[in-house]
């Protein structure tokens, strides 16, 4: 299979777009409730640790990866927007035994994010309670602690470096995945995969053989990577059967990214599976969706996809329904969802009513993710206003089509050309226009290269006269200026 690159990043918008709507009154909103629950690695019994105490482990919480380890946009089933990408391989929370260590007696003096960790010896001491306790999911849990205080320490100097909280992180883990404790493989296998104990570089050579020791012992999340890496060669060779293999398993303890997968190739019978088993890819497709989460939010879309055409005599069209899928992925976080929701409600697709606020509710949401086509639609909807929701404004439109350009969407870089040619939103400057014009004529834009043509013919810029700042939206059309839209 194709490696794939994931993106580095995302763009968070400059200005965030005005809003005051209702979005409550959604037809298609409030039939999926969700929320995505945050953890704090400080209680009340850090303390026992300094005591030399052992203590048993509280209620189960979800842990997240140091970083997102990929994003991948391979999706068989959907069609997304140019320029952005479809993910259905995405991070996952793995539950662990939960130790909540706390730092209550600090607060006073040094407020809620105080560091416990200021002076080396105050380090040293609860390193070397750990180190006496038999109980693994302690020293579990203050491995985790000692990477949460990288990020979570305060400004002021101290002795205890990053690094050195890191290596003392890892040498925990070690020891403990060793002793094959399977939170503890898979953690220092997502530390490996993620860079965060290798320098920075994924090394997946060494993170590949702990997720199949943590998938052993039943941990689900390292089961669904060691099935991505027999699927894309991580670390190990492509092997499409083994992959099919975590990946059931996985899906069988209700993995929604694996029982995702496993519908995706149920119905195009990838993976090795041969022939094509719709109605065992839709029970998946189904599963998933009732499954998804913050960080596993494809599936609800996927689903909506299908009712949205229909597929064969196993899914029929209902385009309602459709949206109503859409709107839950979109709250949980997925943007093309998101952008799709924004024009639905703007143009009054599936089934929606036209609704501006909606729209532009829907695109700043999917922009914020880095959709280059939200980003336009947004730039669109400042160009021609909708008071009294959004007041037009030139520069703003500029500046959104600008982010988006710098993404590498065409049509958004002859945007910009047009706007710099003519000074709208921005100073007027022929020859970054021209850059422009090459930049989107480089990537295919016909009218891109049309306005070259038209400038060489002329031996020059030949400067039309811009659109009047004054056209406001109508109810039932939008203009779309030199057709950049």
């Amino acid at each position: 299979m194709e490696y794939v690159e994931r993106p580095r990043s995302c763009y968070i918008p400059r200005k965030p777009i005005p809003w005051n709507a209702q979005l409550e009154d959604a037809p298609h909103r409030n039939s999926f409730a969700s929320s995505s629950g945050s953890w704090s690695v400080v209680s009340d019994s850090l303390d026992s640790i300094a005591l030399g105490d052992s203590f048993s482990s509280g209620s189960e919480r979800a842990r997240h990866s140091p970083k997102d380890y990929r994003a991948f946009s391979f999706s068989r089933l959907s069609t997304a927007s140019p320029g952005f990408q479809v993910s259905w391989l995405e991070g996952y929370s793995q539950s662990s035994p939960a130790v909540n260590p706390g730092n209550a007696h600090l607060r006073p003096s040094d407020g809620d994010k105080a560091s416990l960790f200021r002076k080396k010896q105050t380090f040293d001491m609860y390193l070397a309670n750990v180190k006496k306790t038999d109980n693994a999911n302690v020293q579990y849990e203050f491995a985790l602690f000692l990477l949460d205080s990288i990020q979570n320490r305060s400004t002021e100097s101290t002795e205890m470096t990053p690094d050195h909280l890191r290596k003392a992180a890892k040498s925990i883990l070690r020891r403990l995945s060793d002793r094959s404790h399977p939170h503890a493989q898979y953690y220092l296998g997502d530390g490996y995969a993620s860079g965060l104990f290798s320098k920075g570089a994924e090394d997946y050579d060494r993170a590949f053989p702990l997720f199949v020791a943590a998938s052993k012992h039943g941990h689900v999340e390292a089961c669904y990577r060691a099935a991505l890496c027999y699927e894309l060669g991580w670390g190990t060779r492509v092997e499409a059967a083994r992959a099919a293999q975590f990946y059931r398993q996985a899906a069988s303890k209700n993995h929604p990214g694996a029982m995702l997968r496993m519908a995706q190739a149920c119905l195009t019978g990838d993976m090795g599976l041969g022939r094509k088993r719709y109605r065992e890819g839709i029970k998946w497709m189904k599963r998933a969706s009732e499954s998804s989460d913050m960080q596993y939010n494809s599936a609800p879309y996927e689903l909506g996809l299908l009712h949205e055409s229909g597929y064969g005599n196993d899914v029929f069209p209902d385009a309602s329904y459709a949206a109503q899928l859409f709107t839950r992925s979109a709250e949980l976080g997925h943007a093309e969802a998101s952008y799709r929701l924004g024009d639905a409600y703007e143009h009054g697709k599936l089934h929606c009513p036209r609704d501006p606020q909606l729209s532009i509710h829907y695109y700043t949401c999917a922009a914020e993710q880095g959709h280059p086509l939200a980003m336009m639609a947004i730039c669109a909807w400042y160009l021609v206003g909708a008071e009294p929701i959004l007041e037009q404004d030139a520069n703003e439109a500029y500046e959104w089509a600008k982010q988006a350009a710098d993404l590498e969407l065409p049509k958004a870089q002859y945007a910009v050309a047009f706007f710099t040619e003519t000074g709208l939103g921005c100073e007027r400057d022929p020859f970054e226009a021209s850059a422009w014009y090459v930049r989107a004529a480089d990537q295919g834009d016909i009218r891109a290269k049309q306005r070259i043509s038209t400038i060489r013919a002329a031996g020059g810029f030949d400067v039309d006269e811009g659109p009047s700042k004054g056209k406001k939206r109508t109810d039932e059309h939008r203009p779309k200026w030199l057709g950049i839209f």
